[in-house]
Formats: structure tokens, C-alpha cells, sequence
């Protein structure tokens, strides 16, 4: 933000503006905090807190201290900027200091300056969003101003609330009706705040024929208030929506403002369709709004404003009322909750805020647009409106046309978009149909929620986030008013979100349809177990069980979990496009290994044999290493033997004379003796010594044969062509193999896989060719008097 003109009636303001500025700048900087700074404010730590230490700190210490609070030891300015605080921004936060400065004016100037801010504001939103003669109260919780409004229906409807208080509930027991699509918690918080029991809150379903399954059931409604009415129940207030907090749907509130008036009960709507109000065409759905008793706004989130208040507008007639229920305040200072937006709508002007919102509608509906046309993607109405109600006192068309009516005045009014992957399938036979439909269900979640952290992961400009719906399961939102304004979200990042969506829907596809087929292949192999978890987003998980049967318990699970795990690293290593895991972070199932998202081209035969491959390459090794101690134990006795044999067979050979020290060198030297030395080479596969006589007639063809042989990889393979794929499975692999490389985390280590008779038959001789030439070597000549040396040296 520029620095503010000099030229101000106030120099403070100026000053202050300054301040703002500059402060905002050391905060979005990012220069850390010197290393002398840092040794001396270490050094002078002692009984008192550092910050408080001497004679205080300045301005940009402090500033420093919270820069580094919010940043922590993020290097990255994209992460450091949380949201896009543009001009507006820095007027909202410019407010809060204006506040602060003006709650020290004199009384009557300040009760002057803030009844012109309170009036103002309150007059700007209730012309901008269409609200005539309202008033309006300012909270930081959005919440806070529905709580005001019970209160002040409570003190309307039981006139000596005020002397009374409870016990006036003991006879005629208030009832607050909310939809089952309300954001989750609300009634339990009105009721906590107001003191009401539970049982005063009156969940209202949704339709379950026609209409929107995000809509409240009104001829139910009906129904509860008459049942209630009779039971000498008193119905308090209704909670609608215009624009559900999961699927942005609209109540028909024209048919609730109806039921309302009739029963003598206030509506209250809260949603973020509510944000269209000020764009000059709007659906009658939402325009039916303005004609309720409250409504509660966040412009906030629609405008990109920070820590300005959220709004209630609202229409009553007794101002006393109002000031007992809290909604007006005759302090000052409780006026000046809305400076910060006060200055930011000024700011903004009508221009600036009108395109804020439509900017946020066109980006929604160019989203839908683009949805249309890509196969496998249902929006939240389609999905709702899949299956067709039973008929009842209609024809077939009636019904349809209301369901085509329904799902293309949702869409076109909401500015949230959600959609779900999914795919058709049926159950096979033999199987229960529920029992596939639900597991069917489960698995779609879990890919639909890999897919929106994908797509935030990817396109975190997008502002898409992932939503728990009821009726639907699992679904990805795109709300543009509460994000586009914060983050900035434009058409190009609008496009870049399709494009990644139509290439994960492929990989989504491939991987559901591969499923079955991996889950045959392992149930056929002996030596794994196949592991049923729906909340992994992939092709599923194996577990490699060991064929050794002779184990205890507890040896057998220490063996598997070793084997597991070193066959998920050999497989992390492989050069290939599949990302395999230990499994969820909350998995019930232990020492298992999943395998991710798959391509179209992905041999699942030769993925499962691989697997074998190597756990049972793993297992023989782990045996191997096992049994050496023995083995080399048993060797070394054996070796002892073979020395103490030979040292009497030398002795009967040479004989006694040439045993004496000083005898035997004279001897040896008018009478050399030519002994045979018998070299020995110790095998540790066999775990036994043996000559080496045969070692040197026999090395140079094992070494010929040995060059000549080449490690046999499991399929033949061509040139480029990583493991696991099926060549010529379609012109489009290459594609797709480039655009799923981006969208897992993998390991990617070249290794090469050979079969498993080519390693059970080249690694023992392998290892017998080297200790042979190893133990060849160090067998040539013994000198005199070193033999139990040799021993020593083997143990």
C-alpha cells in the first residue's frame, strides 16, 4: 500500500497510515531475523522473558517476532501469502487501527463520528443486497447474530420473559426449526448459548421425492409446526438456507415466508447464494430472501476482505426489544465493529463489489459448462436426481419435467459447483446387490476424495476442496464466492482445473476397473494374501505370507513384517510408474503393501508375479543368512579336523628329524622335501570344506559360460518401456503415462528384476566362485609352525 497523503486534517491518520504500510511490508518481506540478533537475545535470556528485557523492543524487532510466528521456517512466499490481500485489504485492516484510535475521542465525538459509520454501512448493505428498512448488527462470529435474534423472538413472544426468564418455558416450550442441510452444529450452539435443552430443536429432513435433496421438506414442515402447535408447543424461529453449506442449494423460501406468517414464526436465511442480491439479475429463489425477517451476510469472504465482521440484517419494530436482545448497543465503541468495512466498501465502490460477485458466478458457471462435457463426472444435481421417485397421482412426464425444472434451476442460480466421479457397474452373480452397492459406494469416497486433494494439491488457486454430502457420499465443491476473492482465482485457473481433472479421470477409470482383476490375480498366487480395504485410493494391497510352516507365532510375524518390508523397498526402487505404500496411516491391517493409481496400459499379471519374484527371492535370502552361523560354525570344526589331519599326515611323511628345530633346517637343506599342500575352499551354501583341485580346471569355462549367460528379465521389453506395461495398449499411453507421472509421489530408483530361476541358480555359484578363489588363495603354501594360526583365523 502507497505511503497516505501528508495533506490529512490529522496528522496521526497520516502517521498511522504509514505505520500500516510499512509494517505490512516487514511482515510480506520474508527476511528472517540476523544470527546476531538472534546470539543476542540468547545470550541476554535470564529470570525475566527476553521481550521484556531492558528497556523494551522497537517497532520492526516486534514485527519481526510475529513475521516469524506466522511464517515459522516456510522458505516459499507462496506459502507465506495465505490469502491475496489486495488494496482493500490493507483499508480493512487499516480500519481495526483506526478504531483503536478513535475510542479515545471525547464522548460526544465519538458518539457523533460512530452513529454516522453505523449508519452508513448499515444503509449500503441493505441497498446493495435489497434488504429495505433494515437494521443490522455487526459480530465476529457469524453465528453471534442468529443467537441475538432468538432472543430478541423470545422476549416478542413471552411478554414477561424479561421478569420470568425460564420458568416461562416450563408451560409453552419454544421449539427452533433448522433444516438437516444447515451447516453441522448451528441448533446445538443456539441452544448451549440460549440455555435451551435439546429437545427444543426440531431437525427438519429434506426432500426424499421431489425437489432438490438439499431442500427442506415444507409439507413436513407443515406437519411438525401443527403437531407441535396442538401439544401446546411454541414454534420460535425457522433456519433456512440460500445456499446449503455443502451443495449451495436454496430453500423455496417463498413457501416458507407463507408457512411463517401463518404460524407466526420468524425466518431467518443464511447462505452464500445470498452474495447475489447485488447483481442485477437474480433467480426469484433467492430473491424471495429479502422478504424474510433476517438474514445473516459474510461479505468478508465474497469481497476478499480480512477480519472485517459478518452482518445480520433484520427487521423489528421495537428498538427496546432490540437493545434487551443485544442487537443494538447504546457504547460507543461496540458501534465501531463496522470501520473496517465501512472504509473497504467505500474503497471498493459498487462497481468493485459487483464484480467481485459476478466475477465468483462466471467462474462457477464456466466450471459447469466444462463438467458437462467430461465423461464419468456427475454434478451434485444429477446425482440427486438420478433415481425417479415413485409416481404417485401424476403421469411419467409430470414427474420428470418437475425433476428437469428443479436440476436446471439449481444449477443455473448456485454459484457452487459440485461433482463427483462415478462410474456404472454391476454386481456379479452370486453376490448380494446391497452389500456390492455399498462396498461400490465406499470405494468411489475414497477416489473421490484422492481426486479433490489432487486437484487443491495441483490447482491450490482453484480454492476446490473436498465435501461430505449425505445423499451423494463423497464430492469435490468448488464455492468461488467464499475462495476467488482471497486467492485470487481466475478463468485461466478455472482451465487448468479441467485439464487436470480430464487427466485424472482416465487413471480413476483404469484403476476401478483394474480392481477386480488384481484382487483375481493374487487369490491365485499361494504365497500372497489379498487385503480388503475400502479406504485406500488404488488398486488394493497384498501381503506376502512366508511358506515356512514350522515357526511360532512370533517368529512368523517377525518374519513377515521383515520380508514385507523389504519387499516394499525393493519395490519402491523399481523403474516404474505405480506408487506402492505401507497403507493408510490409520490401517487396521499391518505389514501390508498397497499399490496406488494404475494406467491404462498396466499388466496386472506381470505387477503380481513380480511381486512373488521378489518376496520369494527376500525369503530365500533371509533363510540363507539365518542358517551361516550355523554353517559357518559346522565349517570351522570341520576345518580343524582337515588341519590336524593334515599336520600328521606331514609329520609320517617327513618325519620325526626333520621336527627338531636346529636339525630340521640342516635336513631340509642337504635333503628338500617335496610335500603337497591340498588346498581347501569352504563352501557356505553347503556349509562344508572341499578341494580346490577342480576349482582351476573348471574356472575358466564357468567363466566363459558365465559371460555368456544374460540376466532374463520376466517380459521382454522395449526400448523406453518401464515395467509393469503392456506395449501397443493404446496411442494414448504415452499421454496418460506423463500426465498420471505427476500425480503420485514415487520413488524412482533404476533396478532391474530378474527371474527366479535365474537368481536361485546364479547366486550360490556366484558366491562359490568367490569364496573358492578366496579360500584357494589363502591355502597355497603354509609355513612351518602357523598351521593352528590357520585356525585361529577361521574361528
Amino acid at each position: 500500500m502507497d505511503k497516505l497523503p501528508v495533506k490529512m486534517m490529522d496528522p496521526t491518520l497520516a502517521e498511522m497510515g504509514n505505520h500500516l504500510s510499512d509494517a505490512m511490508k516487514v511482515l510480506e518481506s520474508g527476511k528472517l531475523e540476523s544470527e546476531q540478533g538472534k546470539e543476542r537475545r540468547k545470550l541476554s535470556w535470564k529470570d525475566i522473558p527476553g521481550p521484556l528485557q531492558g528497556d523494551g523492543q522497537d517497532v520492526v524487532s516486534i514485527l519481526q517476532l510475529v513475521q516469524n510466528l506466522m511464517h515459522g521456517d516456510d522458505d516459499k512466499l507462496g506459502q507465506r501469502r495465505m490469502q491475496n490481500i489486495g488494496e482493500q485489504g490493507h483499508m480493512a485492516l487499516l480500519g481495526h487501527s483506526l478504531a483503536a484510535y478513535i475510542s479515545v475521542l471525547e464522548r460526544e465525538r465519538l458518539r457523533k463520528l460512530t452513529t454516522r459509520i453505523l449508519s452508513d454501512t448499515t444503509l449500503w448493505l441493505c441497498r446493495l443486497f435489497r434488504y429495505e428498512n433494515g437494521s443490522a448488527y455487526y459480530h465476529e462470529d457469524d453465528r453471534e447474530g442468529l443467537v441475538k435474534l432468538c432472543r430478541l423472538v423470545i422476549n416478542t413472544l413471552y411478554e414477561d420473559y424479561a421478569t420470568e426468564g425460564f420458568t416461562m418455558f416450563s408451560s409453552k416450550h419454544p421449539v427452533i426449526y433448522q433444516s438437516a442441510a444447515c451447516r453441522p452444529g448451528l441448533g446445538q450452539h443456539l441452544c448451549s448459548q440460549l440455555g435451551l435443552p435439546l429437545s427444543c430443536l426440531c431437525i427438519v429432513p429434506c426432500n426424499t421425492m421431489f425437489g432438490s435433496l438439499h431442500q427442506m421438506d415444507v409439507a413436513l414442515l407443515d406437519k411438525l409446526i401443527r403437531d407441535d402447535r396442538e401439544s401446546g408447543k411454541v414454534p420460535l424461529l425457522l433456519i433456512a438456507n440460500a445456499g446449503t453449506p455443502g451443495a449451495g442449494h436454496t430453500d423455496k423460501l417463498s413457501r416458507l415466508k407463507e408457512l411463517c406468517v401463518q404460524c407466526n414464526m420468524w425466518l431467518h436465511v443464511e447462505g452464500v447464494n445470498l452474495a447475489t442480491l447485488a447483481l442485477g439479475q437474480v433467480s426469484s429463489a433467492v430473491t424471495a430472501a429479502t422478504k424474510c425477517d433476517s438474514m445473516t451476510l459474510t461479505p468478508g469472504p465474497w469481497l476478499g476482505l480480512p477480519a472485517v465482521p459478518a452482518v445480520t440484517l433484520y427487521r423489528h419494530e421495537d428498538p427496546a426489544l432490540s437493545l434487551a436482545a443485544g442487537l443494538t448497543s447504546s457504547q460507543p465503541v461496540e458501534k465501531l465493529r463496522a470501520l473496517p468495512l465501512w472504509l473497504s466498501l467505500q474503497y471498493l465502490g459498487h462497481d468493485g463489489i459487483l464484480q467481485r460477485i459476478k466475477h465468483a458466478s462466471q467462474l462457477s458457471q464456466q466450471l459447469l459448462e466444462h463438467l458437462k462435457t467430461l465423461a464419468s463426472i456427475k454434478t451434485s444435481d444429477v446425482v440427486s436426481h438420478s433415481r425417479v421417485p415413485p409416481i404417485s397421482g401424476g403421469s411419467l412426464r409430470d414427474v420428470l419435467g418437475s425433476l428437469i425444472l428443479s436440476i436446471v434451476e439449481d444449477e443455473l442460480n448456485s454459484p457452487v459447483v459440485v461433482f463427483r466421479f462415478s462410474q456404472d457397474s454391476t454386481p456379479s452373480s452370486g453376490s448380494s446387490v446391497e452389500g456390492f452397492f455399498a462396498r461400490e459406494r465406499d470405494v468411489l469416497d475414497v477416489f473421490n476424495r484422492w481426486l479433490g486433494e489432487q486437484l487443491a494439491q495441483q490447482v491450490p488457486l482453484s480454492g476446490v476442496d473436498v465435501v461430505e454430502l449425505e445423499d451423494e457420499g463423497t464430492c469435490v465443491r468448488f464455492s468461488p464466492l467464499m475462495t476467488a476473492a482471497a486467492l485470487g482465482t481466475q478463468e485461466n485457473d478455472v482451465a487448468s482445473l479441467v485439464e487436470k481433472l480430464g487427466e485424472m479421470i482416465p487413471v480413476l477409470s483404469c484403476t476401478l476397473r483394474y480392481r477386480q482383476d488384481f484382487k483375481d490375480e493374487v487369490l491365485q498366487q499361494a504365497s500372497l494374501s489379498y487385503i480388503e480395504d475400502l479406504s485406500w485410493p488404488g488398486l488394493g494391497g497384498v501381503r506376502y505370507e512366508p511358506r515356512t510352516t514350522d515357526l511360532d507365532e512370533n517368529k512368523r510375524e517377525h518374519s513377515v513384517e521383515k520380508i514385507n518390508s523389504d519387499l516394499l523397498k525393493k519395490l519402491m526402487e523399481l523403474d516404474t510408474d505405480l506408487y506402492f505404500s505401507g497403507g493408510p496411516e490409520f490401517c487396521e491391517e499391518k505389514n501390508c503393501i498397497f499399490i496406488g493409481m494404475a494406467t491404462e496400459d498396466l499388466d496386472v499379471t506381470e505387477l503380481v508375479e513380480t511381486i512373488v519374484s521378489i518376496g520369494r527371492e527376500i525369503e530365500e535370502s533371509g533363510k540363507l543368512f539365518e542358517n551361516m552361523t550355523e554353517v559357518v560354525r559346522r565349517g570351522i570344526q570341520e576345518a580343524e579336523l582337515q588341519l590336524q589331519k593334515a599336520n600328521e599326515e606331514k609329520l609320517m611323511e617327513e618325519g620325526v628329524l626333520r621336527q627338531i628345530p636346529l636339525v630340521g633346517p640342516v635336513l631340509n637343506w642337504f635333503s628338500p622335501v617335496q610335500a603337497s599342500v591340498k588346498g581347501r575352499t569352504f563352501n557356505l551354501a553347503e556349509g562344508c570344506l572341499d578341494s580346490t583341485e577342480p576349482v582351476y580346471s573348471v574356472k575358466a569355462q564357468m567363466n566363459k559360460e558365465a559371460s555368456l549367460d544374460s540376466p532374463k528379465s520376466i517380459t521382454k521389453r522395449f526400448p523406453g518401456q518401464k515395467l509393469f506395461r503392456r506395449h501397443g495398449a493404446g496411442s494414448d499411453s504415452v499421454s496418460d503415462t506423463s500426465s498420471f507421472s505427476q500425480l503420485e509421489e514415487s520413488f524412482r530408483e533404476t533396478a532391474h528384476v530378474q527371474s527366479n530361476n535365474a537368481d536361485e541358480a546364479e547366486v550360490p555359484e556366484e558366491r562359490h566362485v568367490h569364496l573358492v578363489e578366496g579360500m584357494a588363495l589363502s591355502d597355497q603354501r603354509v609355513p612351518e609352525g602357523q598351521e593352528t594360526e590357520s585356525v585361529d583365523t577361521l574361528r
